[in-house]
């Protein structure tokens, strides 16, 4: 376990500020979206075909997942989002528009692109939330010259009015370096951070970023450093600060919690969960969470703290979920 000072406490009257404040902003997102599509059943018996369960279908649903999963957090925040992806010219292109508008997500910023299909992964489970398989639809290719340019110029117009950017990464071709460079340029010129979920192949393109959120093992195969003990993460997010020339990691820890290395602040916050059972999409909650708080005035340390709170929230749900204004509200007093 690791043990260290944690972050310096929020104040119940600085939290309920922030929260308030969120209303009044407005984040773009930019990278990946996906279907996640869930097919739900039960397993009694295993197929005398082959040594698999065999799953006796019982329902169906999707939800909007990767960077369509971080601007619904953010909309649930009460803030105004505006997400910049990609979709195919399919029928899943029409799934996700219309979950996204049921959310109150604008879908203006969606660049069709009809030569990949819209990103669905479809997860087979059973009743008791346990995954059987999962099936992925994708393209990972990086985008072609003329879809990347009809996307950066979508971001132009968004970042116009944003008080935050989220880059959300998941290595399916949308966060090229052209679109990197175009949105830290963008963020600069307004002077608003920009955030990213990270994936280690593309780390070099994350150069002037503000705040850059991996998992463990995200920031283990970047930085080269086993994160075992509290000095671990903080010599791993240190060492990622520094070659990668951003001014904060936030390492989530898993059920160990997070770590914040920044330049005005360093230390530990504990997992917040009591029981969790699913942690899809929990990096999703803690980038919006940052995001929406960061753009409401809030310092990384000061976002670290709330966006904590939201992950021990999803993280009891099953398959990607959000964090509502209400229930932050309730958990930070």
């Amino acid at each position: 376990m690791i043990e260290a000072p944690e972050l310096p406490p929020l104040a119940h009257e600085r939290a309920r500020a922030i929260l308030d404040g969120m209303a009044a902003t407005h984040v773009v997102v930019v990278g990946d979206a996906m279907l996640d599509h869930f097919m739900i059943g039960r397993v009694s018996r295993i197929s005398p075909e082959a040594p698999v369960p065999v799953v006796e279908f019982v329902r169906e649903f999707s939800l909007p997942g990767g960077a369509a999963n971080v601007a619904c957090n953010v909309r649930a925040l009460g803030a105004r989002v505006s997400l910049v992806a990609v979709v195919g010219d399919d029928p899943q292109a029409a799934e996700m528009r219309g979950l996204l508008e049921a959310r109150g997500v604008s879908v203006s910023g969606l660049v069709t692109d009809t030569a990949r299909p819209t990103t669905r992964k479809t997860r087979i489970a059973t009743t008791r939330n346990q995954q059987v398989a999962r099936i992925d639809i994708e393209k990972s290719d990086d985008l072609a010259a003329d879809v990347e340019t009809a996307l950066v110029g979508v971001i132009d117009d968004a970042a116009a009015t944003a008080g935050a950017i989220v880059v959300s990464d998941y290595l399916k071709g949308v966060v090229t370096e052209r679109v990197m460079r175009h949105v830290v340029a963008a963020a600069r010129a307004r002077g608003i951070p920009v955030l990213v979920d990270p994936k280690v192949p593309h780390m070099p393109l994350y150069a002037g970023a503000t705040l850059l959120t991996p998992n463990h093992h995200e920031a283990e195969s970047a930085s080269h450093i086993r994160i075992r003990t509290a000095d671990d993460a903080r010599r791993a997010s240190r060492a990622l600060r520094e070659t990668l020339r951003v001014d904060g990691v936030l390492v989530t820890l898993g059920e160990q919690g997070m770590w914040l290395a920044h330049e005005a602040t360093d230390g530990h916050l504990p997992a917040l969960a009591r029981e969790v059972s699913d942690v899809t999409g929990a990096g999703d909650t803690v980038v919006a969470t940052l995001a929406a708080a960061m753009a409401a005035g809030a310092s990384s340390a000061e976002g670290a703290r709330i966006a904590n709170e939201a992950a021990g929230i999803v993280v009891t749900r099953f398959g990607t979920a959000v964090a509502t204004l209400d229930e932050l509200r309730a958990r930070v007093g």
